[in-house]
């Protein structure tokens, strides 16, 4: 399984009146972390033809972020079934999960603006 990380930085725009990360915020970051994924793995034909919408999202707060905190996003695909795939998001500091999230994403035709079946080519970007 490959997955794709990157890392960010808590500013003073992501906290809540509580001095944590919003909500909001984590779910930004998910979509935010697929979608570098997708971009930074996929051929330019295949961004041409294709694009990723949310069906469903579900996330698990583990512990809190603040600000200053360099959190790593990790995300990786554990699952495919026809159009769609479950994308698995886990956010850490110093190796202590702060949020973990479970996506399914379908794949659409850019030209149908339709469900897409999913490509050995595309599951390929992934593996």
């Amino acid at each position: 399984m490959y997955a794709f990380e990157n890392f960010i930085t808590v500013t003073p725009e992501d906290l809540d009146e509580l001095n944590h990360v919003n909500n909001v915020r984590y779910v930004q970051w998910v979509q935010d972390v697929a979608k570098q994924h997708w971009q930074n793995d996929a051929s330019k034909a295949v961004l041409e033809n294709y694009f990723w919408v949310m069906l469903n999202h579900y996330i698990e707060y583990k512990n809190p972020a603040v600000l200053g905190d360099t959190l790593k996003l990790k995300t990786y695909i554990s699952d495919y079934k026809a159009a769609t795939c479950t994308r698995v998001v886990e956010i850490s500091h110093n190796d202590l999960l702060v949020a973990k999230s479970q996506t399914t994403w379908c794949l659409m035709s850019a030209q149908t603006k339709r469900p897409a079946r999913i490509t050995k080519e595309i599951t390929d970007l992934f593996a």
